[in-house]
């Protein structure tokens, strides 16, 4: 009985050596983030809502500046939904757009309109980063100092 314990406990913990270490946005990465957002967003003189998701899409921080519209809440969330979800940027989708491709806008999630970044590290999705409040490409700055500040850029 004792060696079949043990054996089971042998192939156990080869197996989870095996196991893929995954990254993932923590506090520090996000703090980082929002600061370098908030910086430019400041530097441009221009008050936005910020927000990060995660890889699934799932909310992690949120920020609306004081002057912000409301509805910038929304699309804030979805430009960063659509560059973690969709691996780009979300200008990709607002040029499908231009492009005649209507029918883009029944991928789930897809939100044509450029603000929204991948957070991409060593070629793994993290999650995505997005401004909104400003015109579009201000929007993609503000997320581009974002990534920036992670990435010592």
């Amino acid at each position: 009985m004792f060696k079949v314990i043990a054996l089971l406990g042998l192939i156990a913990t080869a197996y989870a050596a095996e196991l893929p270490s995954k990254k993932y946005l923590n506090l520090a990465a996000i703090k980082t983030m929002v600061a370098g957002a908030e910086a430019k967003a400041k530097e441009l003189n221009v008050e936005v809502t910020i927000c990060i998701v995660d890889e699934s899409g799932n909310l992690l921080f949120l920020e609306k500046a004081d002057k912000a519209t409301l509805n910038t809440i929304q699309f804030a969330q979805r430009k960063a939904r659509h560059a973690a979800f969709y691996r780009s940027p979300s200008k990709d989708g607002a040029d499908a757009m231009k492009k005649g491709s209507a029918d883009v806008l029944a991928f789930p999630d897809f939100f044509p309109n450029q603000g929204g970044l991948p957070i991409m590290v060593d070629g793994q999705v993290l999650g995505g980063i997005a401004a909104s409040g400003a015109k579009s490409e201000i929007d993609e700055a503000i997320s581009q100092a974002g990534l920036d500040a992670l990435l010592k850029k």
